[in-house]
């Protein structure tokens, strides 16, 4: 990080857009935390019990979760010490309702963002750059078949295990996540 100064930063885009991209990059380059929405979620599904049921049913069917579900998860996470020196928040707010919630969250907390950043793509393009996206569950390496393909196949070339589409990539989810954004 550059000096003593905290950046908190603030990307918003439609699903495939280059949030997560983006956003890694900066929090790396600057030593701060990655916020991404749906990593946490997915992180809560994979914790399993009633919570993670209903966030699943939401993301499986490509729709937003509730926003009081959203805000309490995002405030949790805005109580840890990590985020005094900064964060990339990637993916939040995804509604005007969630935006003011965000805000007064902010407000609460005594901070404002620093720099908001807004990624866009095509609406087939997004679709494509997700529909041909793998990751690898061990080390989060992410890689387009068509683009950007990993090159022993199926295999992650950072840690050597098996990529995965992700349940949510399908091309009927992706579509609704896009029109839902």
């Amino acid at each position: 990080m550059t000096g003593n100064r905290t950046y908190r930063t603030l990307f918003l885009g439609p699903p495939g857009s280059g949030k997560g991209t983006y956003s890694k990059r900066l929090a790396n380059r600057l030593d701060m935390p990655h916020i991404a929405i749906g990593e946490i979620l997915r992180e809560i599904i994979e914790q399993e019990g009633e919570l993670a049921d209903e966030i699943e049913s939401y993301v499986l069917k490509g729709a937003l979760v509730p926003d009081e579900i959203i805000i309490e998860i995002f405030r949790r996470r805005f109580e840890r010490d990590d985020v005094k020196k900064g964060f990339a928040l990637d993916g939040f707010p995804r509604t005007l309702r969630q935006a003011g919630m965000l805000d007064e969250l902010m407000v609460s907390l005594g901070c404002v963002f620093d720099y908001v950043f807004f990624m866009w793509a095509e609406k087939e393009d997004i679709i494509s750059r997700i529909v041909d996206r793998v990751q690898c569950e061990n080390c989060g390496a992410i890689y387009n078949m068509k683009d950007k393909p990993p090159k022993n196949g199926g295999i992650c070339d950072i840690c050597g295990e098996v990529l995965h589409h992700r349940e949510d990539d399908k091309r009927e989810t992706v579509i609704e996540r896009f029109e839902v954004f």
